[in-house]
């Protein structure tokens, strides 16, 4: 019994657990280019990527290595793509539209918040129409969701 139980103290002592954050990105881009000729959607990677083979380091403050990391070695192809509807058709706004997408997103969010995942914040921004001239924009929103995940380090 005595051996049993120093085993499972001996066990105990050379394990900890931590609490890490674990974080993922959710994009929406909905076009506001008019007559629907824009491509709106949601974008979730599905590939995890390290952002630290595509770093380098300035040491002198003007050196930089980054010619070294190539774009291919970047772009990941495994990603959902969801389709959205365009904020302008032929008349202008649409509210149908933008309330379709809404819907949509909603869904995408509650998802998201089923397996686990809590909306730390969002960021958005735009790139208007600026006239006649311009047929171009997007207006894109990013969903910072994030995560505990437990690790059990071996010492």
């Amino acid at each position: 019994m005595k051996k049993y139980l120093v085993g499972i103290l001996l066990f105990a002592a050379s394990t900890s657990t931590s609490i890490a954050q674990e974080y993922r990105i959710i994009t929406t881009i909905e076009s506001i280019v008019p007559m629907g000729i824009g491509r709106s959607r949601i974008l979730d990677h599905k590939t995890s990527e390290d952002y630290k083979p595509l770093t380098t380091e300035r040491t002198d403050g003007r050196k930089s290595e980054q010619s070294d990391v190539k774009r291919e070695n970047i772009r990941i192809e495994n990603f959902e793509e969801t389709k959205l509807l365009n904020f302008y058709s032929g008349a202008g706004i649409n509210f149908q539209n933008i309330s379709s997408n809404d819907a949509v997103v909603s869904s995408k969010l509650s998802t998201m918040a089923q397996e686990g995942w809590e909306l730390a914040f969002v960021t958005s921004g735009v790139e208007s129409d600026s006239g006649q001239t311009d047929g171009n924009g997007i207006f894109i929103t990013r969903y910072v969701f994030k995560r505990s995940t437990v690790q059990a380090k071996q010492y």
